[in-house]
């Protein structure tokens, strides 16, 4: 299950890659929805994004973390997410997907906060509470 996830919106969100139009590196935003957008970032990490928005219109949502894993770059290394998978649909045949497993996760187990590492942004952009985390409790939600 998804734990933790950051949203980044359009072209006028400063901490999007997005902000300053397309690029070779992030055309994969500006493609079809459920398309997967990685990306190499501090020399070592793969991060996974899915393409949200409609086409020609760049938002992503980052996937930083899973059940029983924490951060984006502990997630691509143990999911064997990297280069490959960039600018491929989700899918059985791309071998990433999400499943709708009926869970329901009510509104107050959901945290909301700023995202992380994008302070370069400015404080408008990097206060956004586009962060959301699946808070843990002692009982899942169903």
């Amino acid at each position: 299950m998804i734990t933790e996830v950051e949203a980044y919106d359009g072209f006028s969100d400063k901490a999007s890659h997005a902000s300053r139009g397309e690029t070779p590196r992030n055309t994969p935003m500006f493609g079809d929805a459920g398309v997967m957008y990685v990306y190499f970032t501090y020399g070592m990490h793969w991060m996974l994004n899915i393409v949200c928005g409609k086409r020609g219109y760049p938002s992503a949502v980052l996937i930083r973390g899973v059940e029983g894993i924490n951060g984006p770059a502990r997630l691509t290394k143990a999911l064997s997410i990297g280069r490959t998978q960039n600018t491929l649909k989700l899918g059985t045949s791309s071998g990433v997907w999400i499943e709708d497993r009926g869970i329901h996760i009510p509104r107050t187990h959901i945290q909301r906060t700023p995202r992380i590492g994008v302070a370069y942004a400015g404080e408008t952009w990097a206060n956004k509470p586009w962060r959301f985390i699946l808070m843990q409790t002692k009982e899942k939600a169903r």
